[in-house]
């Protein structure tokens, strides 16, 4: 069993940026790949990025490329997503979840934390 929790979440300004925080508890944290996924109004979960267990590999949605930075820290049970130059297009709900496989489909994976709000004005 995996507990998430996410953090950072907030309202900026067109181009600025956040740090998202996803604390997760128990000690097999490392066993896991991590996903952030993404939830605006009225829309489907969408993948956004994902980190392998290492962390030496990571995968991005072609939207964030260049902007979105996963991370994950096994030391502390914690990945990030830095998020720079962002869009009103980004406001969202913003979820982390684990998994012991590689996805992108949000319906591959075991564990979500409760989601945290990132809200971009124009």
């Amino acid at each position: 069993q995996v507990q998430l929790v996410e953090s950072g979440g907030g309202l900026v300004q067109a181009g600025g940026s956040l740090r998202l925080s996803c604390a997760a508890s128990g000690r097999t944290f490392s066993t896991y790949i991590m996903g952030w996924f993404r939830q605006a109004a009225g829309k489907e979960r969408e993948f956004v990025a994902a980190v392998s267990r290492s962390g030496a590999s990571t995968y991005y949605a072609d939207s964030v490329k260049g902007r979105f930075t996963i991370s994950r820290d096994n030391a502390k049970n914690t990945v990030f997503l830095q998020m720079n130059s962002l869009k009103p297009e980004d406001t969202a709900a913003y979820y982390c979840a684990a998994d012991p496989s590689l996805s992108r489909s949000p319906s591959e994976y075991d564990y979500w934390g409760q989601g945290t709000q990132v809200t971009v004005s124009s």
